[in-house]
């Protein structure tokens, strides 16, 4: 049988209706910001993977210094041990985030890390005070993962709705902008008492529907925060590692958030790690005598050494001058393209930060991620050789940094073409 009549036989796969989905794409093998399927056809990956390559698939330094780890040491427990990659790690992690992080607390995913983070900061108002504060502020159209924590602070949606009579209480609260600012600011000035942690994704909603805001109003919504003590998190999940432009999207604050979520790009794509770090005033909280204030949460496979040793070599590529010309290069060329669609009939907003690109198509009715509008994009991209995946009506293009100039022509070229012809 093919590989797709084998994958019929045995795989549920994510985000997917089994019954009437889409073909699947049987891929082979990847290189740089291509992926080849059985047959040999070439795909340009305009998305990472789900946003999580970032130097190009098989990409030689990573597949050595992983190749390397795993003829040392592929695994340990890491209550009562440690080893060599995890420290590392964390030591040239934590001076690159903005503030003053000190310490990282290592997990597997995005989903699991906003989850350490979540129970770090209600567990500090128990571990710190006699009337612990357990309300939680988050934007309505967020999205913080589908573990049942992560999926409580994700605004309410096709993804939450199953599970909406067991998720916790979250005061959700609209994006900042000029015109709202001073009511929101209000409001948490209202339930300042209440609130135990604020939780954000910086300047780009990613799942939401790429949705963009001004870190102007962020950090006045954190510095309210800040000053009735309640905790900020950073859910840099997507947007760390180079994706705003900056390595992290943090750096346009003034403000420092508490706690920082990260993963995807974090391995460049290599293979799953997550990483939630704070500051001293978190960790802190959790130093006593009394073993009941200690983070009673781990993973099997938490800071796996195989993945710490990707997540190295990740950096040392995303930290050679030639990355970050890369990544200005590519937002120069999204916004060169983006001027020129602006205005478009069939477009309801054009935006861009850093290297992500998002058209929202002009469509009638539901707007949502089953929109009709998205398989419909989403094949006639994928028939010329490119992966887009639409949310909804919302084109996207978030491309590894290794793309090229002509691969990026043709992405803007086809795009152009679709406008006139769907």
């Amino acid at each position: 049988m093919s590989l797709i009549n084998r994958d019929a036989q045995v795989i549920w796969h994510p985000y997917t209706q089994m019954k009437n989905h889409l073909p699947h794409v049987p891929i082979v093998r990847g290189e740089g910001v291509y992926l080849f399927d059985e047959k040999g056809k070439k795909y340009i990956d305009a998305v990472s993977s789900w946003w999580v390559n970032i130097h190009g698939h098989a990409h030689p330094h990573i597949a050595a210094k992983v190749a390397e780890q795993l003829n040392t040491l592929e695994h340990v427990i890491f209550a009562g041990f440690t080893h060599e990659p995890a420290v590392r790690l964390a030591e040239r992690l934590l001076p690159l985030l903005p503030g003053v992080q000190k310490k990282v607390f290592y997990s597997d995913n995005g989903s699991t890390a906003v989850e350490v983070a979540l129970k770090m900061c209600l567990q500090y108002w128990v571990n710190t005070t006699k009337e612990p504060r357990t309300k939680i502020i988050a934007f309505k159209d967020a999205y913080h993962g589908d573990t049942f924590g992560a999926m409580s602070v994700s605004g309410r949606s096709i993804f939450t709705e199953p599970f909406s009579p067991l998720l916790f209480d979250v005061e959700f609260v609209e994006l900042p902008n000029a015109q709202n600012i001073e009511q929101l600011k209000s409001k948490i000035n209202y339930l300042s008492n209440e609130v135990a942690c604020f939780i954000f994704e910086p300047m780009v909603l990613g799942a939401g529907g790429m949705l963009m805001y001004e870190a102007i109003y962020l950090d006045q919504l954190i510095e309210t925060c800040q000053k009735h003590g309640i905790l900020t998190i950073a859910d840099e999940v997507m947007t760390g590692f180079g994706r705003t432009g900056k390595y992290f999207s943090t750096e346009a604050l003034q403000t420092e958030p508490d706690i920082f979520c990260l993963s995807k790009g974090l391995t460049g794509g290599t293979m799953p790690l997550g990483v939630t770090t704070c500051n001293s005033k978190i960790f802190n909280a959790f130093l006593s005598d009394d073993k009941l204030k200690t983070l009673y949460h781990g993973h099997s496979f938490t800071a796996n050494p195989v993945a710490c040793a990707a997540a190295l070599a990740s950096l040392d590529i995303l930290l050679q001058p030639e990355t970050l010309q890369n990544i200005k290069r590519i937002e120069s060329r999204h916004q060169v393209f983006s001027e020129s669609i602006i205005g478009h009939p069939k477009l309801k907003n054009v935006r861009q930060n850093g290297t992500i690109l998002v058209m929202e198509w002009q469509t009638e009715g539901d707007t949502s991620y089953l929109n009709g509008l998205r398989d419909r994009l989403y094949l006639y991209f994928l028939e010329r050789g490119i992966i887009l995946r639409p949310l909804g009506n919302i084109l996207y293009i978030l491309p590894p940094y290794v793309i090229s100039d002509e691969d990026l022509a043709y992405i803007y070229q086809n795009i152009l073409t679709a406008l006139e012809e769907i």
